[in-house]
């Protein structure tokens, strides 16, 4: 599991505001950039991360800048696989953020989480109406560049 190691999870965390080079990152976790090639290649073969752009360095060397990866569901066509690739994925990368929010939280910094679990049993209409209301609700607050918590 890709984020078996909490530094992978702070890797990820550090990430989630803009892209970062390995040495960025290294400063960022305080340890060696050479130490975390190998940890940066575990997220990126998860499909956590991915390179964001190469910027070139002296003597031809290019520098990778990494970001965490935004991928889409599969689609409907998808096999058992895939969709569990995907799933296991997702709720990486949520426990990441959860993570992020209550270090940042035990840390003094304001970051806001609410966290709720449960069952519903919904009609065909009423299934259709919650996924509208979450939809509209994404798209009026899922601006990651907005200010705020």
């Amino acid at each position: 599991m890709a984020l078996a190691d909490p530094l992978r999870i702070r890797l990820l965390e550090a990430l989630w505001g803009i892209p970062q080079s390995a040495r960025e990152l290294a400063d960022h976790v305080d340890l060696p950039a050479d130490r975390l090639y190998y940890h940066l290649n575990q997220l990126e073969q998860a499909g956590l991360i991915e390179i964001a752009e190469y910027r070139p360095l002296a003597r031809g060397k290019v520098e990778r800048f990494y970001t965490p990866a935004f991928t889409e569901p599969p689609s409907d066509a998808a096999n058992p696989e895939e969709m569990a690739e995907f799933l296991g994925s997702m709720l990486d990368a949520t426990r990441a953020d959860l993570n992020a929010a209550y270090r940042s939280k035990h840390n003094g910094g304001r970051r806001e989480i609410d966290l709720h679990r449960g069952a519903l049993r919904l009609t065909d209409e009423a299934l259709t109406e919650l996924r509208s209301h979450i939809e509209q609700l994404a798209t009026r607050f899922g601006d990651r560049d907005a200010p705020g918590v």
